[in-house]
């Protein structure tokens, strides 16, 4: 079922095997070809029975996988079995062979989303790419500088939070890609670059993945606002001992050139035992 949480984003639609979901207030297509009223006018709905909770395509719901708010849930009204689900897989789809060993949520942990078995039906694809989707590079470590600017290209090697790459499995072809935070919002429909398949991040990840991101970036300019501090008061310190240190080279020069006897300077008498 989908609950009243639904924001009408639709990513959940081409990713069902049966056609079992449909636009608010759109008629749905019975088994006899014939034409039945909408369950729902205002949200998208699931006709129960059409679905099969994914069983003997995916071993995951894969409306539940897609939506970005997490509103396609098990309807507690209607709790159906593994053997009654993978009967109407197969009415559903007479053309279709289901081997003893079917992708099957009741098999994978209790619908816990989770990489596609590669079998009967399962759909090759996982993610064309979003506004910046591009597939994951190797973390490379920012390149020494050493010059007094070194402090500032290390700043400069994380980029602005916004801009941040995330880094995303696929969970049909398991191909890791890319995406800027800021594009990572529950809704956007992101696309991955090796199966071309759609991805839409749920609530739960995004916010997951902002704690962590606002955690890092508020402690890494905390510690480089104290290291400035620092080092501000360790330079003034230096300096201010370094200012003694040539202060005292220049009263010790002066009173060595000030002693000393120098050639045509008139001799001071010493005494008889001088």
């Amino acid at each position: 079922m989908i609950t009243n949480e639904c924001i009408n984003c639709g990513a959940c639609e081409p990713e069902c095997p049966n056609t079992a979901i449909y636009q608010g207030g759109v008629e749905w297509d019975a088994l006899d070809g014939t034409k039945r009223p909408a369950i729902a006018n205002e949200i998208f709905y699931i006709v129960p029975e059409k679905c099969t909770e994914c069983v003997g395509f995916y071993d995951h719901e894969a409306c539940a996988a897609v939506c970005p708010v997490d509103c396609c849930v098990p309807d507690p009204n209607i709790p159906e079995a593994e053997g009654v689900l993978i009967a109407r897989a197969r009415q559903i789809h007479p053309e279709k062979e289901f081997g003893a060993d079917f992708p099957s949520r009741f098999r994978a942990g209790d619908g816990a989303p989770a990489p596609a078995a590669a079998g009967d039906g399962a759909p090759a694809a996982a993610a064309p790419q979003a506004p910046a989707a591009r597939p994951a590079a190797a973390a490379a470590p920012p390149a020494a500088v050493a010059t007094a600017s070194a402090e500032d290209a290390l700043s400069a090697s994380v980029p602005p939070l916004e801009e941040y790459p995330v880094v995303l499995a696929c969970f049909r072809c398991t191909g890791e890609f890319e995406v800027e935070f800021q594009y990572l919002k529950p809704g956007t429909v992101l696309h991955c670059p090796h199966c071309m398949g759609s991805y839409v991040p749920n609530t739960a990840m995004y916010q997951g993945i902002a704690r962590r991101l606002k955690r890092f970036y508020d402690s890494w300019t905390k510690s480089f606002d104290e290291f400035r501090e620092r080092r501000a008061r360790e330079l003034e310190r230096f300096e201010a001992s370094q200012r003694a240190a040539l202060e005292s080279l220049r009263t010790d020069v002066r009173s060595i050139g000030s002693k000393a006897e120098v050639a045509g300077a008139p001799a001071r008498h010493r005494g008889f035992f001088g």
